[in-house]
């Protein structure tokens, strides 16, 4: 599948229809430029085996600027940013920064994905409490989706067997106010409010 993915690449290509969005994806051209296709990335990525395109394809695709085929898979939000691509690619590419940036995107994008509000939920999370607190987390994920109503009710038993074995934090607490510089500060390099 990877190989016709290649193949088909210059079929397929798509123009961003906003100015921000050309500039950004022109960025995201360079930081893959130097790519020589080796497959370290792929080979090294332990979420890979659950990715619909392998990280080393979908750089192939960035150059090619097949960004709505990208968007339609959840590889970059399969990215758990533990920077093994990144430290073993023999070109030094930041390919973790890359996935970090096609997540942005994505939400400038406003596609909405599922994905997205997890990802959003999540950090916004850890960013209050200085951790996740799941409870906290899930409602807002719940709500961020707002797609079906009866999603949150299918995930109560599990919900009870966490709580059971203490696996599940209960809102209120933590230590949010430590980390509140480094995401404002985050923010800030990223150019996002």
């Amino acid at each position: 599948m990877e190989d016709k993915v290649m193949r088909e690449t210059v079929k397929e290509a798509w123009s961003p229809d906003r100015d921000d969005y050309a500039v950004q994806l022109d960025q995201l051209k360079e930081m893959v430029s130097s790519c020589m296709q080796c497959g370290t990335c792929t080979a090294s990525c332990p979420n890979g085996f659950a990715m619909d395109i392998t990280p080393r394809a979908m750089w192939r695709m960035i150059q090619f600027g097949m960004l709505d085929d990208i968007y339609a898979s959840h590889t970059y939000w399969m990215c758990s940013s533990c920077y093994t691509c990144t430290l073993r690619c023999p070109r030094g590419l930041k390919l973790t920064s890359v996935m970090a940036a096609l997540k942005r995107l994505d939400m400038l994008h406003g596609k909405g994905r599922k994905d997205g509000a997890f990802y959003k939920a999540f950090m916004e999370n850890v960013e209050a409490h200085g951790r996740v607190q799941e409870v906290g987390m899930m409602s807002s994920y719940f709500f961020k989706r707002m797609d079906n109503p009866a999603l949150p009710l299918q995930f109560i038993p599990l919900g009870m067997k966490m709580m059971g074995k203490g696996k599940m934090h209960l809102p209120g607490g933590g230590q949010g106010s430590i980390l509140k510089p480094m995401f404002a500060k985050a923010r800030e390099l990223e150019g996002t409010p």
